[in-house]
């Protein structure tokens, strides 16, 4: 069956736009990008909740992925640790 070009376009543009959202949302749903919003990590070796405030073109995404990456360094998030890997975002808690 042949699809017109414009059909193929507009599912193109639909596949698109779903992943831009998906860039910009965490695994909980919620903006990552959000200026002044905070990301909450938590791992088995570190004692409570880690709060990272994403600066710049961070995001809650990014900071997961330099947390889990064993070769990460440069950034001081969660007190400068250096446990990597073994990270999951949680929800934070409401102040």
């Amino acid at each position: 069956m042949e699809r017109s070009p414009r059909v193929v376009l507009m599912g193109v543009a639909l596949l698109l736009a779903g992943g831009a959202s998906l860039l910009l949302t965490g695994a909980n749903g919620r903006a990552t990008s959000e200026p002044g919003g905070k990301c909450c990590f938590t791992n088995p070796r570190y004692s409570g909740v880690c709060e990272v405030t994403p600066e710049g073109d961070e995001t809650c995404a990014s900071a997961l992925a330099y947390l889990n990456n064993p070769n990460s360094m440069g950034k001081d998030y969660c007190g400068n640790t250096t446990i990597r890997g073994g990270w999951e975002e949680v929800a934070c808690e409401s102040d």
